[in-house]
């Protein structure tokens, strides 16, 4: 591609809404244009990384026997009320009327929607296991969109169904799905790591995230780098110290703390009680019923671990109102202590102690002497507190880090989850209907190609890994007033795009230190560079955009020199360690 003709609108300053990396060098590099508030046009360089991944990941998916769908994005609300999520999705979710007033949604994701074709055609156990996938547009309304393609309204997403006869059958499609995976972010040149996860509204038994550490992702992942346990902290656990209590008391006493409402408060005098010996007590609504979370003092509460424990589609925090009908006073003087009858989740961590102070469910007061085991026997135990680094490691004797990654894939073991509820079942090998088992598998797309960009930058621009790089070469013309530079670049642009190299071509009446600027900003893997300082010597300048030096080859060279480069800057598939 000739630059003079190319649309590239490259930017010389950061657009000041950019915030991160990635969507400050796609803006000014000349790859997307905002058109709203998480909405995107790709312009023809995004548009050509995107089909890169794309195609990798088509490669992936059809190397264990996925076979490629491509489904509505506008979805009629009867198949995800049938699922139960046209309620779960919430706000989320973008819905519409036709002209006769049904509801419509435009599509977040396709379970309900690749369900609702097996339970059609799929009679038999013998038709099983089936793996369906697309790669299709998605939609969701994000209550706040930013940092470009990492959080939007309208994104790309590869989304594979695994359909089984039993859990044995599912877990051979997690396999085969974890390690395409693998293959996948390894061959666009990103440094990931697999995590335990929460399966959130997706329901299902487990499900692994595949993250990038960067800052300029949104989760936290505990992990430990003796022994490589590695989990978002929506699901991470951890070893806490003992602590060593005093004997309590015979019974919880009641005493007067006025003004009290927070932690803090009750760490002051005249009080002084350590964080680590309070209960903080936290009320909840998991699915329209009131659920009662205690954690020490000092640690937080991790709402995810929370819907967990209490197998809820849809959780948040309870109002004031519904506080103090279920306890009778206000945040700051609750305790879970006397609610016998109630639900109440216990964190782990809490098994034992004793000499404890919560609140006393009575304005300004709280109660001191708690025993746990004794006075919170009725509490139903779980693990509901949120990782800290430093903390010990489940795994090994090591130490817990934490660090913040951007999700670039999932994949969960949905099980029967959407095949009882929209009726997908077949005949087993006994004759008798069955529930098909399911598995779901995304990746963004987009967010691959922000997440490289995330990875491999420097100072002046991108640097793309060679897989997914828009072209792999950038040719530049020095002197395009100078005949014998002119033909000898024409000559070379030739003569790569005959050898199959993609080349863009920078033949514009621009400055040299211009068309360096570009280049670096665009971030091509390979520049070269026809000037005729060098030509009157037969040569080319030749540099890698990751770190290289400028170094003078020979024009007779550039083409296999060229080819050599590109397969070994490829990146190779990486299989998961077992």
């Amino acid at each position: 591609m000739r630059l003079s003709r190319a649309f590239i609108p490259t930017l010389k300053e950061i657009p000041a809404d950019a915030q991160v990396v990635s969507h400050q060098l796609l803006l000014r590099a000349g790859f997307i244009r905002q058109l709203g508030a998480g909405i995107y046009s790709y312009l023809p360089l995004a548009q050509r990384s995107l089909k890169k991944v794309e195609r990798i990941v088509r490669e992936e998916m059809d190397a264990i026997g996925a076979q490629e769908f491509f489904l509505p994005a506008l979805h009629p609300a009867e198949i995800w009320k049938e699922s139960g999520r046209w309620e779960v999705m919430g706000d989320n979710m973008f819905r519409l009327k036709d002209r006769k007033g049904g509801d419509y949604c435009l599509g977040m994701t396709h379970e309900e929607i690749f369900t609702s074709i097996a339970r059609s055609e799929i009679r038999s156990y013998r038709e099983l296991p089936q793996t369906w996938y697309q790669i299709q547009t998605k939609f969701r309304d994000e209550p706040r969109p930013k940092s470009g393609l990492l959080r939007v309204r309208q994104f790309t997403m590869k989304d594979s169904y695994s359909f089984d006869v039993d859990q044995a059958g599912l877990d051979v499609a997690f396999e085969k799905h974890r390690v395409a995976y693998h293959r996948v972010y390894s061959r666009c040149g990103l440094a990931f790591a697999a995590v335990d996860a929460h399966s959130g509204a997706m329901g299902g038994s487990k499900s692994t995230e595949f993250m990038v550490r960067t800052d300029a992702g949104e989760d936290n992942i505990a992990y430990c780098p003796s022994c490589d346990y590695a989990a978002n902290v929506e699901k991470a656990t951890s070893r806490v110290g003992l602590i060593a209590d005093g004997p309590g008391l015979p019974a919880p006493e009641k005493f007067a703390t006025p003004g009290v409402r927070t932690i803090l408060d009750l760490e002051q005098p005249p009080y002084h009680v350590e964080a680590k010996r309070q209960l903080k007590t936290l009320v909840f609504v998991a699915d329209g019923r009131t659920v009662i979370a205690v954690v020490r003092g000092d640690q937080e509460m991790h709402e995810a671990k929370l819907q967990t424990a209490t197998g809820a589609q849809e959780i948040r925090p309870a109002s004031v109102d519904e506080i103090v009908a279920l306890l009778g006073a206000r945040p700051g003087s609750l305790g879970a202590v006397g609610t016998s009858g109630k639900e109440v989740y216990l964190d782990t961590s809490l098994v034992g102690r004793k000499d404890m102070v919560t609140g006393a469910n009575e304005d300004d007061h709280h109660l001191r002497g708690v025993d746990v085991d004794r006075d919170l026997a009725h509490a139903r135990l779980a693990d509901l507190r949120t990782v800290q680094a430093s903390e010990g490691c489940p795994s090994c004797p090591g130490e817990i880090q934490v660090w913040k990654g951007l999700e670039v894939g999932h994949i969960f073991k949905l099980g029967t989850r959407y095949s009882e509820s929209m009726g997908a079942t077949v005949l087993g090998p006994d004759g008798k209907s069955t529930p098909i088992v399911m598995g779901s598998y995304g990746i963004g797309v987009e967010r691959i190609m922000a997440a490289a960009i995330e990875l491999h930058h420097d100072e002046n621009g991108i640097v793309w890994p060679m897989s997914i790089a828009p072209y792999q070469v950038s040719l530049v013309a020095l002197q395009m007033n100078d005949a014998a530079v002119v033909e000898a670049a024409e000559k070379l642009y030739a003569e790569l795009g005959a050898a199959g190299i993609e080349v863009l071509f920078d033949d514009r009446d621009e400055r040299a230190g211009v068309k360096f600027k570009d280049a670096d900003l665009v971030g091509l893997p390979i520049r070269i560079a026809v000037g005729k300082k060098a030509l009157a010597e037969g040569k080319v300048e030749w540099k890698l955009r990751r770190g290289g030096e400028v170094e003078l080859v020979s024009v007779g060279e550039i083409a296999a020199k060229v080819r050599a480069t590109v397969a070994e800057l490829t990146p190779a598939a990486v299989e998961p360690r077992r």
